[in-house]
């Protein structure tokens, strides 16, 4: 059986802990896949790099369980990082919690425990969880930021009449901490030692988990139902990839090409020129980080331009903020973009925008209803134009319309998921 990994909270060591278990069961001779709860952008590029496989995600409350069946269903077993606690989801009933995946999927969890400020109180928060919910199972716990020996011994004797195994302890351990930036971890392209970092994380998983008892949870999960592809916007498609457009949805991509669209990607960082395709995605990432280079980057700005004029352009969050006039980076400094939408951003003040939204379009290419999720810290300046999706909130809320729409190019702070 597939597993997932959770705990009751964030920052309690699940992404250290999942990496560390992909590469370990690589090296043991398995093949195994990661996925990701949740619309999270970053661990999943971690996680290809740790298991050598595609990451995808899986959003209990973006997807339809057809497509989250879909997505999880195959011959290779599946480990599932969730996200947040095992039971936080949106509001205002918690859906889109990782306990949903467990639920839909049929999988046991593994629940990383952050003990480095509690004894024997351990008992009483797995006793809470394996209990709370009698559809989800908790196979065995990992015991996390442990001070000493004696601080173990203490944790095993609270957990031992609750009859949950212990599958591994971890002492506190800074050296395994990743560097990260506003919107999460660096990019897995972009650390400066991953390899270095991740065989550092497998020797301390192969030192502290009993790896037979995580084996014995493998196994590939039954077919899915059958799900609605999302139809390719286009024939020929050119995506941007690469440190700053780096957040595209493999799900969606796949959609696409499984639809028998030919997706190409390109490097605007390096100054390609748009391929002469149909269609142009921009998909999210830290365009903000890499702002003069972009905007002295006149093949590709000059190229795109020339694109829009009789072809469709998509940018989502950091191609959107791209598609606009200006871009003005953290220290206050104005980059001109490529002109394309009557848009001007600034991350000199930062504002987190968080949350799940219903999108609704009339025109360009995710025209009608859509589920989505938005992430970011720019500010927007001025926005100028008819918008592009009417929103509301996970609860239903009316929310001001988001997005740009200008003739042949549109796009918004919205990252889209799957079809409402």
């Amino acid at each position: 059986m597939s597993f997932l990994i959770a705990a009751p909270g964030s920052g309690s060591g699940k992404t250290t802990i999942t990496l560390g278990l992909l590469r370990a069961l690589v090296r043991r001779g398995h093949t195994v896949r990661g996925a990701k709860s949740g619309p999270d952008y970053i661990d999943p590029r971690f996680h290809a790099a740790a298991s050598g496989l595609e990451c995808f995600n899986l959003d209990a409350w973006a997807m339809s369980e057809a497509r989250i069946g879909s997505l999880a269903a195959g011959s290779t077993p599946l480990i599932i990082e969730g996200a947040m606690g095992l039971f936080d989801g949106a509001p205002p009933d918690g859906k889109g919690a990782c306990a949903d995946l467990a639920r839909m999927l049929e999988v046991p969890v593994v629940l990383v425990v952050d003990a480095a400020h509690m004894a024997q109180s351990v008992a009483a928060l797995v006793s809470g969880f394996a209990n709370h919910d009698p559809n989800v199972t908790i196979a065995g716990v990992i015991l996390n930021k442990v001070g000493s020996p004696r601080h173990a011994k203490m944790l095993e004797r609270a957990l031992a009449p609750l009859g949950v195994p212990i599958f591994g302890v971890f002492m506190r351990d800074s050296s395994l901490t990743h560097p990260s930036r506003h919107l999460g971890l660096v990019q897995a392209a972009e650390h400066p030692k991953l390899e270095q970092f991740l065989n550092a994380v497998v020797d301390k998983v192969e030192a502290c988990v009993d790896l037979e008892a995580i084996e014995a949870l493998l196994s590939p999960l039954p077919a899915g139902g059958n799900c609605p592809a999302i139809a390719p916007p286009a024939q020929r498609i050119a995506v941007a990839q690469d440190e700053a457009f780096a957040f595209a949805y493999p799900h969606i991509l796949n959609d696409w090409r499984t639809a028998g669209a030919e997706v190409s990607q390109f490097s605007p960082l390096a100054d390609e020129a748009v391929p002469d395709f149909d269609f142009v995605f921009l998909p999210g990432g830290y365009p903000e980080l890499h702002a003069g280079r972009l905007a002295s980057n006149t093949i590709f700005l000059d190229s795109l331009r020339d694109h829009a004029a009789t072809r469709p352009v998509y940018g989502e969050c950091g191609g959107y903020m791209v598609l606009g006039d200006a871009l003005t980076d953290a220290d206050g400094t104005p980059h001109k973009m490529a002109g394309l939408l009557r848009l001007e951003t600034s991350f000199a003040k930062r504002k987190l925008h968080l949350g799940y939204h219903y999108l609704t379009a009339a025109h360009g290419p995710f025209d009608g209803n859509w589920k989505g999720h938005e992430f970011h810290y720019a500010s927007t300046l001025k926005a100028d134009g008819p918008p592009l999706f009417e929103a509301s909130d996970a609860e239903g809320t009316q929310l001001p319309a988001m997005g740009l729409i200008n003739c042949n190019v549109s796009g918004s702070f919205a990252h889209v998921i799957d079809r409402a």
